[in-house]
């Protein structure tokens, strides 16, 4: 009886270290994305990433649309 219960411990044992290895091992190969710079478009406010925008006179805009509808207005004024 007490050597059933001694192999029931090793096997317990065993697959927790087994399962202890196998989440250190998930988590190295998990890595967190690089944190990014962000901008925010100057014709409506909305914030994108700094790699997404499109620069132009200084100023940084979330689509084309936006850039030239910001001219035309500055244009007007």
């Amino acid at each position: 009886m007490s050597r059933l219960l001694l192999l029931a411990l090793v096997i317990i044992a065993v697959y927790l270290l087994i399962r202890a290895f196998r989440k250190q091992q998930a988590g190295q190969h998990a890595s967190k994305p690089e944190a990014q710079d962000m901008v925010s478009c100057k014709h409506c406010g909305v914030h994108l990433p700094k790699q997404e925008a499109i620069q132009a006179g200084g100023n940084y805009y979330c689509s084309e649309a936006h850039r030239l509808a910001h001219a035309s207005k500055s244009d007007k004024s």
